[in-house]
């Protein structure tokens, strides 16, 4: 319809796995993997009579987690349950907070593409335990209760995305976050970390405003599932509205789930709304206060975040926005580049170590730069080197394997006995030079006729030194002769 314009619209929630040693509420051990239903208790079974005692480090990193997404931290916050049945909840009812989070009125930065910020509102973050899971086989269901009771931070953002490309750079920044506060792995595979986007649309059409009913997309655990999975139901509402003129008033809010093998959203229920969970205090458990001491203790675990630090590296260091982002994907990578530049280091010359050798090395080996074994002693060292014009670059990506082999060895160490150290000795280089020139007469008439063959002439001679002298020779020393002797 030509005279039909329209604007997404996206809140999205995000459920995060706290990496804490046990559970929220009893001293199960949190192991992903283990056998089923091995890492369970009378507490996290549901089982009468039993008491949940809160877990004080899951709560501590959902602080640190609300004041790392600029939100106003709860003083006083208490539990409550809320209700509803489902093979995977064994006491039917969830430890969650409803009506006092820990953590509001925040905000999140995402990086857009052409390089500025967008602010996405935070509305609310809580802490609640999590379900088990159901395993689906055939005609029956199983249930594993080793997740039961892991605790779960849930994030709500205000409905600020226009896009589901705004919203995969919002869970990437996320993700990165996390890490960095070391408050979860977030690990998408393992279910640490998965995503509900709510999806409608504000369609224009004839000078009036219409509104597509909500939809909820349920359990994403993929950056390529959630954007897809609003681009697809972006489209699917266009297309029923389009058909049939459903808008929000004539349609409740629905939940949808990703066939991704189809690569479409399907139907699986209304929405419950929250009176239908029958939230009321949780009687098991007293409400926690939040001194200033313990708020002050908290605060003082906070790092420097993600995207701060990325912006740095791009004003402090010079670096372009895609090696600073490469570089701040890790925590302990983009601490291991600072280190290196504080000792000296240049930026750029460290950062192409970083991002093409070590971290290549460090996939093969599948660990972190940083766990590779090398200091970044030595690799300030390394990039000393090439500016120098010690070693070149080629021999500088032959020292990196090398010294990841034996990080006992210093660069120094490792050039001298594999013989990489360039020739800079401009006496030695011309007697070189000067043999070269003698022996392709040819080649020197063709640079001095300045014709069409003079450059690959020029480049055929300083091949020449760069073979008889093993590719030791300091090229830029080499091509500084070659223009005196060639006018």
């Amino acid at each position: 319809m030509s005279n039909l314009q329209y604007k997404v619209v996206v809140g999205l929630e995000i459920h995060v796995h706290l990496s804490t040693r046990t559970k929220m509420f009893c001293s199960c051990a949190l192991e992903y993997g283990a056998t089923a239903n091995s890492r369970v208790c009378p507490v996290c079974l549901g089982m009468p009579g039993v008491l949940p005692v809160m877990n004080k480090k899951a709560y501590e990193y959902a602080v640190m987690a609300g004041l790392a997404l600029n939100c106003e931290i709860a003083r006083f916050t208490k539990w409550d349950r809320k209700n509803y049945y489902y093979p995977d909840l064994p006491k039917n009812y969830q430890i969650s907070q409803y009506d006092l989070p820990l953590a509001n009125n925040g905000f999140i930065e995402i990086p857009l593409e052409d390089g500025s910020a967008k602010k996405i509102r935070i509305i609310r973050a809580h802490l609640e335990e999590d379900a088990g899971k159901n395993l689906h086989a055939g005609n029956f269901s199983q249930v594993d209760l080793n997740r039961a009771g892991t605790p779960l931070l849930e994030i709500v953002t205000e409905p600020d995305m226009t896009s589901a490309a705004e919203v995969r750079a919002l869970a990437v920044e996320l993700q990165r976050i996390v890490r960095y506060l070391g408050v979860s792995e977030a690990d998408m595979q393992k279910g640490h970390m998965r995503f509900e986007p709510n999806v409608n649309m504000v369609i224009s059409k004839d000078g009036k405003e219409y509104k597509t009913p909500i939809v909820e997309v349920k359990n994403l655990n993929s950056f390529r599932a959630l954007e897809r999975s609003i681009e697809y139901d972006v489209s699917r509402q266009l297309d029923e509205f389009i058909d049939s003129g459903k808008v929000m008033e004539m349609g409740n809010k629905s939940t949808r789930g990703w066939d991704d093998a189809n690569q479409v959203t399907v139907l699986q229920r209304e929405k419950e709304e929250a009176h239908d969970y029958r939230y009321f205090p949780e009687p098991d458990l007293v409400p926690v206060e939040l001194s200033d001491e313990w708020l002050k203790d908290i605060q003082s675990r906070i790092c420097e975040l993600p995207l701060k630090k990325q912006v740095r590296f791009v004003n402090e260091y010079g670096l372009s926005d895609y090696d600073a982002g490469v570089l701040t994907q890790d925590r302990a990578t983009a601490e291991f580049f600072d280190k290196t530049i504080q000792l000296g280091a240049d930026p750029k010359r460290a950062c192409n170590l970083i991002t093409q050798d070590y971290m290549k090395l460090a996939n093969e080996r599948v660990c972190g730069v940083a766990d590779l074994g090398i200091s970044p002693e030595q690799v300030a060292e390394q990039t000393q080197m090439i500016m120098r014009g010690d070693i070149s670059s080629t021999a500088a990506s032959t020292i990196s394997g090398l010294m990841v082999d034996s990080p006992e060895l210093g660069p120094g160490q490792i050039a001298e006995s594999h013989n990489l150290i360039q020739k800079s000795d401009a006496g030695e280089l011309e007697k070189i030079v000067e043999q070269v020139l003698s022996d392709n007469a040819a080649a020197v008439e063709d640079v001095k006729s300045g014709g069409k063959k003079s450059s690959k002439a020029r480049g055929f001679l300083l091949g020449q030194v760069m073979q008889k002298t093993k590719g030791q020779a300091n090229p830029k020393v080499v091509s500084e002769i070659l223009v005196r002797k060639l006018v």
